[in-house]
């Protein structure tokens, strides 16, 4: 692991929410919200999430997939006592690597059933089994570590833990330039000023364009329009070239009511 520093080149991140109860709805996932917002604002692009179940194949395939892509890939889910748990293992296979009871885990396990009176049975181990050449994610709520091996780090499900475990490990990831952004109110309806932001989007390539539309309680249907650039003086361009089309438009619009 490397401190954190800015770099020239665009930094970027899978995540992968691996879990039944995720799928079958019978958990509501909190975490990507979470993890998008927090990555966007270090400088790191978030470029794909997936849902997948408690399935060796499909983990294992899935994480030699996206960590082939991605500079980093977070997953959240399945590193619990319980034997659906399996992600430890499957990222150990996916790597090709064993795995064991690692030392340092085990003595934070014990260390944590002292402190809350619990047993260290053969459950809870499970969860300090790491695969060979992983390095631990401490986690300060719970106790049971994470694990970070080459570009992939592996999380808790539970929000608060792995809400944690980034904390954890952001400052010792790569950042790139961070994504500014400036929200325009149109006051307009998103479908009057479709044609003009695809052109505007067209002639400002170093920009990200979109529209997002709303219900106005006192103007009805109405319009943001989000720009979004690594770059300040494009980023200001092209938010200049949405208000002077902005302008246009509504113009257009007062004068074909009458």
């Amino acid at each position: 692991m490397s401190a954190m520093s800015a770099s020239p080149e665009l930094v970027t991140a899978a995540v992968l929410v691996i879990g039944d109860e995720i799928l079958s709805g019978r958990t509501k996932d909190k975490n990507i919200g979470f993890i998008a917002d927090y990555l966007t604002a270090i400088g790191i692009d978030l470029k794909e999430v997936r849902v997948i179940s408690d399935d060796e194949t499909a983990i294992v395939d899935a994480l030699n997939a996206l960590r082939k892509t991605y500079t980093y890939v977070f997953t959240t889910g399945g590193i619990g006592p319980t034997h659906d748990d399996i992600t430890a293992e499957c990222v150990a296979k996916a790597f090709g690597v064993p795995i064991d009871h690692h030392p340092e885990a085990v003595a934070i396990l014990k260390e944590r059933m002292a402190k809350i009176g619990g047993e260290l049975n053969e459950a809870r181990l499970r969860m300090a089994r790491i695969p060979h050449g992983a390095a631990l994610v401490k986690n300060k709520v719970s106790g049971a570590p994470g694990f970070w091996i080459e570009n992939v780090i592996v999380m808790a499900g539970v929000p608060s833990i792995m809400q944690a475990m980034v904390d954890e490990v952001a400052p010792t990831l790569k950042t790139g330039a961070k994504l500014l952004s400036e929200t325009i109110r149109a006051d307009a309806k998103e479908g009057d000023v479709g044609t003009e932001l695809g052109a505007i989007a067209k002639a400002n390539p170093d920009t990200i364009i979109g529209s997002y539309p709303f219900f106005d309680e006192t103007l009805g249907p109405n319009t943001n329009i989000v720009v979004r650039s690594r770059d300040p003086q494009k980023l200001q361009d092209a938010k200049g070239a949405v208000e002077a089309m902005l302008k246009t438009v509504k113009a257009q619009l007062a004068a074909a009511a009458r």
